[in-house]
């Protein structure tokens, strides 16, 4: 039985939550029910049909695995500032974990890099058994595999995303191209000294709204 896994990952570009690395395989024989579905990426999809089509990809699944790569996390890394060593490598790891922890044959993944054979290169280097890997800019449009990591990515952030927003008020989305998220950071750091652990400091846009508080 041959084991065909996608990986995406929701929330790299976000100010607040984590970025999400999901991962699910699927034997072989079972891929071309992912179309039959309606499984397309996740940007393409309402959020409602996202999350009618978690409990069937879940079904299909041999197995599914999340990584959380929370904010502190991710300042840790980027603020450290080594080259070739910042986000791309981090969620490049996080992704060969979970590959690791899938165990599979081949793999499907959309690249964070700019060099999508390096971004395959690093991941393969950490995995004791060489799955046959393809990086392919995109990946989460042209396969069906991919394309249901992303959906299950981006609902897990979603739902924890809605838990913040609960605890900390209604920042909406947490990207920095949302009016409400915006006006949310400028809100806390008026009244706050620290960056919490919810926010990215290290994200430039973020470190702005930070600077201008002094």
């Amino acid at each position: 039985m041959t084991r065909i896994a996608g990986v995406d990952e929701a929330g790299r570009g976000c100010a607040i939550g984590p970025l999400v690395v999901a991962g699910a395989v699927f034997r072989h024989e079972d891929v071309p029910r992912l179309v039959e579905m309606g499984v397309k990426d996740s940007k393409k999809l309402t959020a409602r049909r996202r999350e009618a089509l978690v409990g069937e990809i879940m079904e299909l699944a041999l197995d599914v695995r999340y990584f959380d790569l929370v904010p502190a996390t991710i300042d840790k890394v980027v603020l450290r500032n080594v080259k070739l060593r910042k986000l791309n490598y981090l969620e490049a790891m996080a992704m060969a974990r979970v590959l690791r922890e899938l165990g599979v044959d081949e793999a499907y993944i959309d690249p964070s890099d700019v060099d999508p054979d390096r971004y395959a290169r690093q991941i393969l280097r950490v995995l004791p058994d060489k799955p046959y890997l393809v990086c392919e800019v995109n990946a989460d449009e042209k396969y069906p595999v991919t394309s249901a990591a992303s959906i299950l990515a981006k609902v897990r952030r979603d739902s924890i995303v809605a838990e913040l927003r609960e605890r900390y008020g209604d920042f909406n989305s947490g990207y920095m191209h949302d009016e409400k998220t915006v006006s949310f950071l400028e809100k806390w750091f008026k009244e706050n000294t620290e960056c919490p652990d919810f926010i990215r400091a290290s994200w430039a846009p973020v470190q702005r709204i930070m600077q201008r508080r002094i």
